[in-house]
């Protein structure tokens, strides 16, 4: 009677291990067919394209997009928090720096509407909005201090990141951005970078006012 119990014991066992079997091998041949079709099209679509930066990425690319940058960002960072203190002078600072350093791409306001933001590949995002809102204050840092690749982001930070406060700083004025105030944009607008036929046009308009007779500027090249 054992041995026959035992029989019964093992080809039950042995069928319960065929069914888990497949079960997983079904499960993985899906995942593998997923990762097929999601890289045949993004391949079909960077085909169709030509490789154009002036194409929008499609849905299913920023999804993936998003999901790696997220698992490429260390859990430890991720849950890091803004050592730096908000403050009205730490803000200010801040928006001076954004301003300077970030504008050019992302705007003023953070909206992205620059000539440059909309032509890198993909497009600078409206920083104001869920997609980078919802973002951790460590996963902002980590894409301002390290940059993303295959993008116009560049690597901003300087050093070891536990030293990199202008970074912090940079969350503090992401986070200020869908609260912005007409007043801190104009102020703003004094910190963007400037052409040199701008800086010549303040000089001959100061030395205008000072009583000189000044030529104006030489017209400006466009492409």
């Amino acid at each position: 009677m054992k041995s026959v119990y035992w029989s019964c014991r093992l080809r039950e066992s042995r069928y319960a291990l065929t069914t888990h079997s497949k079960i997983w091998l079904g499960l993985l041949a899906l995942v593998i067919l997923a990762a097929v079709g999601a890289g045949g099209w993004v391949g079909y679509r960077m085909f169709s394209t030509g490789f154009s930066a002036k194409e929008e990425p499609g849905a299913l690319e920023i999804m993936m997009a998003r999901q790696v940058r997220h698992l490429a960002i260390p859990l430890s960072q991720r849950n890091a928090v803004n050592p730096i203190p908000a403050s009205p002078a730490i803000l200010k600072e801040g928006l001076q720096h954004f301003a300077d350093h970030c504008a050019a791409c992302h705007a003023n306001d953070g909206s992205g509407k620059t000539a440059i933001g909309q032509g890198v590949y993909p497009k600078a995002p409206d920083l104001r909005l869920e997609a980078t809102q919802s973002l951790s204050d460590g996963e902002i840092f980590f894409v301002i201090h390290n940059g993303i690749r295959f993008t116009g982001m560049p690597a901003w930070g300087k050093g070891k990141p536990e030293e990199d406060q202008d970074s912090w700083k940079l969350v503090h004025v992401i986070r200020h951005l869908p609260k912005l105030t007409a007043e801190e944009l104009e102020e703003m607008q004094g910190y963007n970078p400037k052409t040199q036929r701008e800086r010549d046009e303040e000089q001959a308009f100061e030395r205008f006012l000072g009583g000189e007779d000044v030529a104006p500027p030489a017209p400006a090249h466009h492409h």
